[in-house]
């Protein structure tokens, strides 16, 4: 396609979260959810299970929008090669949290950018180091209450009060822990065709 004809652009995932990063952008995109089984396979890694599952929702909604170029993303948190998805309910949520109290956490963050016409397909990962502190239980309790970050891989809200839970933040991508490594998006957007400047 022609400058003057750029190609549309859908961000594959329903998070508010990877949305509103997305937004920084300021490229106009629609949303699509994608249809993709996320239970991970036998012995699959959480590496593995972030990248698949982001080449998987890319490629879902690419089928759909087989013109336009389609960002796919997932986030799975590694405690010692244990995926930590998103805990769905405050008890899976306080069992996270104690489970990673004094460790770090490596957040495994991917993100796939696809297009059927040109057959254009680039996945990217970025992992996030991060140390939690030694909370207590009543910590982690006036953290959920406030937050309820149910929708959150490991329960770990870090663009809210979830800093507080925290020692230290080691990663290049300072947008990946939130859910869309953007640093990494731009490089794949630009190398699809993407006009961001």
């Amino acid at each position: 396609m022609s400058e003057l004809t750029p190609r549309k652009l859908v961000l594959g995932s329903t998070s508010p979260y990877r949305r509103e990063l997305l937004e920084r952008l300021r490229i106009p995109f629609e949303v699509a959810a994608p249809d993709v089984d996320e239970t991970p396979q036998p012995s699959e890694t959480p590496k593995q299970l972030a990248c698949r599952l982001a080449m998987a929702k890319a490629r879902a909604v690419a089928a759909q929008f087989p013109d336009r170029v389609v960002i796919g993303s997932d986030q799975v948190a590694d405690l010692e090669c244990l995926p930590l998805g998103k805990p769905g309910n405050h008890a899976r949520a306080v069992a996270q949290l104690q489970q990673m109290r004094g460790k770090t956490v490596i957040f495994q963050t991917a993100v796939a950018v696809v297009c059927f016409e040109t057959g254009f397909a680039q996945m990217d990962l970025a992992q996030v180091k991060v140390k939690f502190r030694a909370l207590s239980d009543p910590e982690i309790e006036s953290y959920l209450l406030a937050e309820t970050p149910y929708d959150c891989a490991g329960s770990a809200k870090s663009e809210g009060l979830g800093i507080a839970l925290l020692e230290s933040i080691d990663n290049d991508d300072p947008t990946a822990l939130v859910g869309l490594p953007l640093i990494r998006t731009c490089r794949m957007l630009q190398a699809a065709g993407v006009k961001l400047l």
